[in-house]
């Protein structure tokens, strides 16, 4: 719908966003009671009497985490980890999201730089998950991914998971949120649940919005942040939602019939849309709005649904592609990815120069280095232009401050994902699944601070950044630009370190705060092969009760799953061969080396190695083995009581 028309429909119609009041409280006093069954007329069998179903249940969490896709999962596993009583809503019967079996989109993260590094890979929870899977899913299955993720989820401590649950209003308490009422379709239950602090991560932000926290869409002229690539006025135009696609090979030639809402391709018009391949879908079989993409989502459904089986008719039966007789359509999402909608003001909107000219912030709690990758107005309806304009690739990553994750109006509000606060030429780079879940690590991480603070995001990002940046350090995220400080580390006040063999790097690069190989710097020591040991010595005995190695995975080759194997001919397969394997750690005490710690089969490049505690005057780290490098290689210890 234009949006002249919208306007046009007045009351009889829909009402604009601006004309809607900011109420106290979202809820309307007239609303029906979803959970009221009072004239439910069931007759239970079992016990002979009639009864009441029971669905509504309040509950109570430190943080909740609205949306599971790899944002919300890293929020919520962040959150849990560093203590916080957590829930994690999911509207989906599945987690990922758009990387979900359900849209199947690639956890793509910081590649194809214009540097000496060209992938510069997210670490933290993301690369647990994605090793996890390499480990338990070596066929690269979309449903097994969905139980893997499932597993990783269900089994982290002061986490809890509702499925099927979707966060469909708010009770505001001035600018705080008190409430989230949802409905779990599968139970047909209400929860009325309250929280200290909420994360929305669910990409449309339907909590958020119903919060009255600001938010705005469509894309910025060029004036307001003065970037090159935005049009010359601001308008509507939002990127488009994607259905994908997989075929296979039957062997034997097969016919296609193309279903009755089947939509023409015409490819004589079809600019920069070549089909150059058939096995994994096309990502330009898309489309957006130019006013309210939430409102169409399911128009463009049905029409996404046509133009895919078009562009699949026009393969199958045009005959220029005698190549594609054999292949068939094995599988169809019936759920569009979606790119961008909702945009949540924080106190600072990332834009295109911003990441351009690699600003440094002192909030810095994240990177990306995805292309500056805009897809067109309209997308498969324009043909006329091409799909995407790759307008920029970055030779380094760039930071992302913490006052994109938080509402500037809503003060116990967070956000991760493509609706944090960026402008729409930034969310070019930003959106990319790799880069949520960073903010997602981010924002869960000072949600749990918050909640154990008391304190909000604003003043966490005022007065107590440093906390929130060293926590996400030591927890194994990459922060360019911010060395780790940790006044803790015991590694940092060891008198001596050694290592059994040098042929790279140098043991004191172990404590240096930089827990990667940087593009033009080295930051890790490799022993000439295994069975290596590290060994740090202090004058006087210390309190030791954990312990933290963080190994080599090689950030610079890809792990992630693709819908088309071919393209993954460049990873290796199965668990990292550099990643440490087995680790054992000694303690001298009173004069005696005693093993205190061991971790076997290990599948972190965050290695935790955790103990009672001990006091010692040195501890001996033995790296015996790992998946198949011929040597062991670390970037970082730690040392804490």
């Amino acid at each position: 719908m234009k949006r002249r028309d919208f306007f046009k429909k007045g009351t009889q119609g829909a009402i604009g966003v601006s004309m809607l009041p900011v109420l106290t409280s979202s809820v309307s006093a007239s609303a029906p009671d979803m959970a009221d069954r009072s004239a439910d007329n069931w007759q239970q069998l079992g016990s002979g009497k009639k009864g009441i179903p029971t669905r509504k249940k309040e509950l109570t969490f430190d943080v909740v985490v609205i949306g599971a896709g790899m944002a919300g999962i890293s929020a919520a596993v962040s959150a849990a980890r560093n203590g916080a009583n957590t829930l994690l809503l999911q509207d989906r019967p599945v987690l990922g999201g758009n990387a979900s079996s359900e849209m199947r989109v690639t956890v793509n993260g910081v590649q194809s730089l214009n540097g000496k590094h060209t992938v510069e890979r997210e670490t933290g929870i993301v690369e647990e998950i994605l090793i996890e899977n390499r480990y338990y899913n070596p066929q690269e299955s979309y449903p097994i991914w969905d139980h893997v993720l499932y597993d990783y989820v269900v089994r982290q401590k002061n986490l809890t998971l509702m499925l099927n649950t979707q966060a469909i209003d708010a009770v505001t308490s001035g600018n705080k949120i008190v409430k989230a009422i949802c409905w779990q379709s599968t139970s047909e239950t209400e929860f009325v649940i309250k929280s200290a602090l909420f994360v929305d991560c669910s990409g449309d932000g339907l909590l958020a919005a119903k919060a009255g926290a600001e938010y705005r869409t469509g894309r910025e002229g060029k004036a307001e942040f003065g970037e090159s690539f935005a049009p010359e006025k601001p308008d509507g135009w939002v990127m488009g939602d994607t259905l994908m696609m997989i075929s296979k090979d039957m062997g034997e030639p097969t016919p296609f019939y193309p279903p009755s809402y089947a939509l023409k391709f015409d490819a004589e018009k079809a600019n920069d849309r070549a089909v150059k391949q058939f096995k994994e879908g096309f990502w330009w079989v898309e489309l957006g709005s130019e006013f309210d993409v939430i409102a169409v989502r399911e128009s463009n459904r049905h029409k996404l649904m046509g133009y895919m089986y078009g562009v699949w008719d026009y393969i199958k039966n045009s005959g220029k592609y005698p190549e594609a007789a054999n292949t068939v359509l094995d599988w169809v999402g019936s759920i569009p990815g979606r790119r961008e909608s909702r945009r949540f003001m924080g106190d600072y909107i990332l834009s295109q120069k911003d990441l351009e000219e690699y600003r440094h912030f002192p909030d810095s709690v994240a990177f990306g280095g995805w292309s500056l990758d805009e897809h067109c107005p309209g997308g498969i309806e324009n043909l006329s232009d091409p799909p995407s304009y790759f307008h920029a690739r970055f030779k380094q990553p760039y930071e992302i401050p913490f006052r994109c994750l938080y509402s500037k109006n809503i003060s116990n509000l967070l956000f991760a994902g493509r609706n944090v606060s960026v402008s729409h030429m930034a969310l070019s780079s930003t959106r990319i699944i790799g880069t949520c879940a960073m903010m997602g690590q981010a924002a869960g991480t000072a949600a749990a601070i918050c909640a154990r603070k008391n304190i909000s995001p604003r003043k966490l990002g005022t007065d107590f950044i440093a906390i929130l940046q060293e926590q996400l350090l030591r927890d194994d995220v990459y922060i360019p630009n911010r060395p780790a400080a940790d006044s803790a580390d015991w590694a940092r006040k060891a008198s001596a370190v050694f290592g059994s063999s040098t042929i790279s790097g140098d043991v004191k690069l172990l404590y240096d705060g930089y827990s990667r190989d940087e593009a033009e710097t080295i930051h890790h020591w490799e022993a000439d092969g295994v069975n290596a040991e590290l060994q740090l010595e202090w004058e006087k005995p210390i309190a030791l009760s954990q312990i933290l190695l963080k190994g080599d995975t090689n950030l610079q080759r890809q792990i992630m799953m693709h819908k088309n194997p071919e393209k993954n001919k460049n990873q290796v397969k199965g668990v990292p061969p550099e990643l440490l394997k087995k680790v054992s750690c000694e303690g001298r005490i009173n004069g005696k080396w005693v093993e205190i710690a061991t971790v076997d089969n290990n599948l972190t490049r965050l290695i935790k190695l955790s103990f009672d505690t001990v006091n010692v005057t040195a501890v001996r780290i033995k790296l015996t083995e790992t998946w198949g490098y011929k040597n062991a290689k670390l970037f970082e210890v730690r040392c804490y009581s």
